[in-house]
């Protein structure tokens, strides 16, 4: 997958052994090979062929080098040697149709009924509580027969 100059430009970024007794050292490049292939085809790591090692293995190096900041090294070395080299074109262009946010990704609040209508029909501005119940707090204080006696829900 990765050809011997890829490879050279990538090696000397990624763990090495630490010479420590345990599990032996995982090939770098077939770890790497096996990242590449699985993100390239969309799969599932536990559908990575066995080519590449136990998916387990594939995944921990990957997990692992996202979080010590591996992959972002490499990211920045890479880009800067192909930008040096005249091969990135830096101009963007993003289409405004295709990056829209769901509804729910608003992080707005809406009413959906409940005990904030009870709280409206009954004219108060502010949330019924406390050991009186729903309906004690909840009465009107005009005595004319037209208003009504109550909240009726």
């Amino acid at each position: 997958m990765l050809t011997d100059a890829q490879w050279s430009l990538i090696e000397p970024m990624l763990p090495r052994p630490t010479g420590r007794k345990g599990r032996p050292f995982s090939d770098a490049r077939t770890m790497l090979e096996g990242i590449i292939y699985r993100y390239r085809c969309g799969i599932a790591w536990r559908d990575l062929p066995g080519s590449f090692g136990p998916w387990q293995t594939v995944w921990t190096w990957h997990h692992r080098m996202a979080t010590d900041g591996t992959w972002d090294r490499v990211l920045a070395a890479l880009t800067a040697a192909a930008d040096a080299a005249g091969l990135v074109d830096w101009s963007l262009a993003v289409d405004s149709t295709v990056a829209r946010a769901h509804q729910h990704a608003t992080n707005t609040t809406r009413t959906t009924g409940g005990l904030d209508r009870i709280t409206r029909i009954c004219g108060k501005s502010r949330l019924i509580t406390g050991s009186a119940g729903l309906g004690a707090d909840c009465r009107r204080r005009s005595t004319s027969s037209s208003m009504g006696t109550g909240c009726r829900w």
